[in-house]
């Protein structure tokens, strides 16, 4: 077994743990002495060897990020940064301060059709952190559940928050940002536009669906509460990512916006 995978399942095995034991003591239960002991023991080698194999790859590749890259799994990386970013989002919903947008800039919103779902969703949530409340006899597993749904309750306010502060962007040259929170963020350069038309659309799939046309090429639907309001056809195909890390490729770009015309109009002035 090599050092970086044994690496990558310590962390699998202790993280967690720890995650479950600081959730325990948020709650104010009190884990038996040698359940604690043991979750710091292991936290402690797992740093350890985390250390020794970031430091032997840091010698190897000149880099300390190129280390980190190789250790953590992209996914892993890409989530974590996906939840501080939409964490941090919250604070630029409060203070109304948009990210990515310049004066000058067209900002394009797409949260409209999934606006009641997240509420109803938060809802649900803060419905279900009452019930449980009255339900729950123990006063230990209460409390547990109390931080998982504050921290759930949470969670959906900051998705919606970086949907809200990163919408779609138009700049001036014609360079068109889509964006979908911090999960997806794909620049369309002006010379590669063919044409831009409204159509509206209801795909089915998930966020990110990749398919193909007629004649192979890829055509990506970036789909917000079940539909898509504009098409772009581009004159080659444009690399993108996906939520996950993965690479595709597309020719045929379809998303939502609010204000289809809003946008179609800013892209058709700039050009």
């Amino acid at each position: 077994m090599s050092a970086v995978r044994a690496a990558r399942i310590a962390a699998a095995v202790a993280v967690p743990g720890e995650l479950v034991l600081v959730l325990c003591l948020v709650a104010g239960v009190r884990p038996p002495g040698w359940m604690t002991a043991g979750a710091e023991s292991a936290l402690l080698g797992m740093l350890l060897l985390e250390g020794w194999v970031l430091g032997s790859l840091r010698r190897r590749t000149g880099s300390w990020r190129a280390a980190v890259r190789e250790v953590v799994p992209e996914p892993v990386r890409r989530l974590l940064l996906h939840e501080l970013r939409a964490c941090a989002s919250l604070g630029r919903w409060a203070a109304r301060r948009p990210h990515g947008v310049r004066p000058g800039d067209l900002a394009a919103a797409y949260t409209g059709p999934q606006t009641a779902m997240m509420y109803g969703l938060l809802f649900v949530s803060l419905t279900e952190t009452v019930g449980l409340a009255v339900l729950i006899p123990w006063p230990a597993v209460h409390r547990v559940v109390l931080v998982l749904d504050v921290y759930g309750v949470l969670l959906v306010l900051a998705l919606h928050a970086a949907c809200v502060t990163r919408p779609h962007v138009v700049r001036p040259d014609g360079t068109l940002r889509i964006r979908y929170g911090a999960l997806f963020d794909l620049t369309v350069p002006p010379d590669a536009v063919v044409s831009a038309r409204m159509e509206r659309r209801y795909p089915e799939g998930r966020l990110v669906t990749l398919s193909a046309d007629a004649s192979g090429n890829g055509v990506l639907d970036l789909i917000v509460g079940s539909q898509t309001t504009v098409t772009l056809e581009l004159n080659r195909p444009l690399d993108f990512r996906r939520p996950l890390g993965a690479r595709a490729r597309a020719r045929t770009i379809r998303f939502h916006a609010d204000d289809p015309r809003a946008l179609l109009t800013a892209l058709r002035q700039a050009a």
